[in-house]
């Protein structure tokens, strides 16, 4: 295949980047302060609004206050204040405050709908980056001088460097380093999000019904809003035979709650004739490396951490702005690609050990589990006592142990 001549330049400026979800409009950001020539490709056709909360804590709090969001943030802060916990007979067990989980720190951390913080990102942008929507990326050819990219309106484009900020399962990273398989780690869950009518009349508060390696949830922003559910259980093996099948994903996440206790035949009611239903496996990616000639990625596509992490998007915030500042302090993308992983790995790594590690009050596997977090929650000042471990600590220092580089010159 021949492509228009192209001249290289000192330094690479066209920059195509797929995904406008966190990553993607947070790399487009300091991107373009730094000079260069942006195009954000996205197969929605709009910033995707509403979603479920997020955590914006540690390092990433301090990104999005050099950004100038941090007053736009803390105005759509939901403030969940309460996480009760539920007996198999949907009688309430005990509560406690989500920092006691999350190892984050009240006053602090930040919990915005995604909806929220899409759109935060994007609003300085508009009249500065080109974002085509409704488009992605159809193929891309790296010739070794340029990127000569077909999208799948037929649109022929050329730019020095694409970026994959497009997710979990991200096309870029497909079309670039093969198949997700070979990166792609399962964790054991399975689970649908969707929303309902706020029936409860609830607000700024989680319910968590839990049998052994099963959970329903419900949380709620304001009374005056829909309620998020969640159904998620344990399997052994992803069930990659529902993903092309929605009748087959509602078939089986109801087969996991035949219980008539509580919100449970509600909630699966709703998941059935839901229109905003997110069916998936919770898993993770690990890749030996992130680039590969003048494309790398960014956020989940590179190192998905999964939500039992509580730290996607944090480290998506943070990883967006270390691969800009690399970019506009390095003549030569493959160095600054390699200074980018350099710093980002071991962070993205620790960060997806959080997933790992513990897990047992909110996802308990076996009867014991369940039994043990139960009387804990009976006994607040044993489980206040239980919560404030070193484990906790390590939490709360994993969220902030990157120190943000200060990048002061661009090329």
């Amino acid at each position: 295949m021949t492509h228009p001549t192209s001249t290289p330049t000192s330094a690479p400026r066209r920059v195509l980047i797929s995904g406008a979800s966190i990553a993607g409009p947070a790399l487009a950001y300091w991107l373009d302060r730094y000079g260069f020539e942006v195009t954000v490709v996205e197969k929605a056709g709009a910033v995707r609004g509403g979603g479920y909360a997020i955590d914006i804590r540690g390092t990433a709090r301090e990104v999005v206050d050099r950004m100038g969001l941090l007053p736009r943030l803390r105005e759509a802060h939901i403030d969940t204040r309460r996480i009760s916990f539920l007996d198999a007979a949907g009688d309430t067990v005990g509560a406690v405050q989500p920092e006691q989980l999350t190892g984050g720190e009240s006053g602090q951390d930040l919990e915005v709908r995604r909806g929220d913080l899409a759109d935060a990102l994007y609003a300085p942008l508009r009249d500065q980056v080109e974002f085509l929507f409704g488009d992605s990326i159809a193929t891309l050819d790296d010739d070794g001088n340029a990127v000569h990219v077909v999208l799948d309106s037929g649109t022929h484009r050329t730019f020095d460097l694409v970026i994959g900020a497009d997710g979990l399962h991200s096309h870029t990273r497909r079309l670039v380093f093969g198949p997700e398989e070979p990166f792609h780690h399962y964790l054991g869950h399975v689970f649908a999000g969707f929303t309902l009518p706020n029936e409860l009349g609830i607000a700024h508060e989680a319910f968590i019904w839990s049998e052994p390696g099963r959970s329903a949830v419900v949380y709620a922003y304001e009374p005056s809003e829909p309620v998020h559910g969640f159904l998620t259980f344990v399997r052994d093996t992803p069930p990659f035979e529902a993903f092309r099948d929605p009748r087959a994903q509602r078939d089986l996440v109801a087969s996991q709650f035949p219980e008539q206790v509580w919100q449970v035949p509600r909630l699966v009611a709703a998941m059935r004739t839901s229109e905003d239903l997110f069916f998936d496996i919770v898993s993770q990616i690990h890749m030996p490396a992130w680039s590969h000639g003048r494309v790398t990625l960014v956020g989940d596509a590179a190192h998905a951490t999964s939500f039992l992490s509580g730290q996607g998007s944090s480290v998506a915030l943070i990883g967006a702005y270390v691969l800009a500042g690399e970019l506009a302090t390095h003549a030569d993308h493959t160095e600054a690609f390699a200074a980018y992983e350099h710093r980002m790995l071991p962070f993205a790594e620790r960060n997806q050990a959080l997933a790992t590690a513990g897990g047992t009050i909110v996802t308990p596997t076996t009867r014991a589990q369940v039994d043990a977090r139960n009387a804990l929650l009976r006994d607040p000042e044993a489980m206040a006592k239980e919560l404030a471990t070193a484990e906790a600590e390590a939490r709360r220092a994993t969220h902030s142990s990157l120190t943000l580089p200060e990048y002061t010159t661009a090329l």
